[in-house]
């Protein structure tokens, strides 16, 4: 495949062109949301007040045996819905996850589904909800709008905060085969409804609060240093930033802190909505193969590309990285290069002080080569900055593999 820089930039292009052209620079997407201890609760009389009696609940094994997900969604049970359960997703759901899910929809009869737990139970549950009336095999949904117009209504209640998929229209499935990971994107993916409820975080261990939160991060920045100015892309990433720079540390050290819970809650919804509308960018271009090819957790993989990509990016995005420093209190240095310099130093001290590593022995020289190529073939389809080299990116995986 050619990936010459001209060829990659008239690609780029003219992907965003047809983009535009296709849904405009309005922002769409509007939904429910529900926020603060017992929104779960007022998720549930919801669902219950529509007239749903048959529920699917998408959600992973740890979850339901912690009883977790039962207790988010006792109100339903205690309104005389019936629950039927697929409690089978593991971290990055795969498409053999989703036919599990879609044999228990169809043989149960749902009428919506609910999912409960971090991005691959929401993912999962999105790409479920499809299965309804369509017999194909859900690989032919990859890319934009080519899921089946019969979607079921989707509600979600995550219990990390970091993916943002509670706010967006897309999913994001493994291949573990080809070792890829598939983005599926449809309008009517978007949850109907979200619970924003820090109850159900209270306790989140501390490298899982560090890794989401850190992802969150990386969705809030992406969307606000991007060449796309749609929506409200700019203020909800702005308010993710802000919100995780204040509260990301706070619930590391204090899992039971329920107002740092709230925040990062929070923080990470404004960042799904700010991805939503303009999409990620070179960072999770580099952190979805590391996902795909090693298994490391997606927030990881973002934290470990995030600052050597925003080096990379610094004359581009010199003058949004030094806004972003502004309004997070890290700099208010005269030169607008001192301060982008500053936000990024901020962003590495912030990873290292919520305790991920900066090295990863997992990642392999040998895969250098084949990791980049795809993570360029990725990330022409974003609106980052600049499109970074094959060197650029081959420097990053250096940078990060553990010596």
């Amino acid at each position: 495949m050619l990936r010459s820089m001209p060829v990659r930039r008239f690609k780029r292009g003219f992907k965003l062109g047809l983009i535009k052209l296709l849904i405009g620079n309005k922002a769409t997407g509007v939904h429910l949301s529900y926020v603060g201890q017992g929104a779960s609760a007022d998720l549930c009389r919801r669902i219950v007040d529509i007239g749903h009696t048959d529920i699917l609940v998408v959600t992973d094994k740890a979850l339901k045996e912690l009883g977790l997900a039962e207790r988010a969604l006792a109100p339903l049970a205690d309104a005389g819905v019936n629950l039927h359960w697929y409690a089978g997703v593991d971290p990055d759901p795969t498409f053999a996850h989703v036919m599990e899910g879609a044999e228990v929809l169809r043989a149960a009869g749902c009428t919506a589904i609910v999912a409960v737990g971090g991005g691959s139970s929401m993912d999962a549950a999105k790409i479920i909800a499809c299965t309804r009336t369509s017999d194909e095999s859900p690989d032919k949904w990859v890319g934009l709008n080519k899921v089946p117009d019969d979607i079921l209504p989707i509600y979600a209640i995550p219990t990390t905060s970091g993916t943002g998929s509670e706010a967006t229209m897309g999913a994001v499935i493994k291949d573990p085969e080809e070792k890829l990971k598939h983005i599926i994107v449809g309008e009517d993916l978007l949850p109907q409804a979200v619970a924003l409820d820090p109850d159900l975080l209270l306790g989140l261990p501390a490298p899982v609060t560090a890794a989401t939160g850190i992802d969150a991060l990386t969705h809030g920045i992406e969307a606000y240093i991007c060449i796309w100015d749609r929506g409200t892309r700019k203020e909800n990433g702005r308010l993710a930033i802000q919100g995780v720079f204040r509260w990301l540390d706070r619930a590391v050290q204090h899992p039971e802190d329920v107002e740092a819970r709230q925040g990062m809650a929070v923080a990470a919804y404004h960042a799904g909505i700010a991805i939503n509308q303009v999409g990620v960018g070179n960072v999770h271009a580099i952190a979805h193969q590391l996902g795909a090819r090693y298994g490391i957790p997606h927030g990881q993989a973002n934290a470990l590309a995030l600052p050597h990509v925003l080096k990379a990016c610094l004359a581009e995005a010199e003058t949004a990285l030094a806004e972003l420093a502004v309004v997070t209190n890290v700099s208010d240095a005269a030169s607008p290069a001192a301060r982008a310099q500053a936000f990024v130093e901020a962003v590495q001290d912030l990873i290292a002080k919520v305790g991920i590593a900066e090295t990863d022995p997992r990642i392999q020289p040998a895969d250098w080569t084949v990791i980049a190529h795809a993570a360029m073939d990725e990330s022409d389809g974003y609106v980052s900055p600049r499109l970074l080299t094959k060197a650029e990116i081959m420097d990053t995986l250096e940078q990060i593999t553990a010596r």
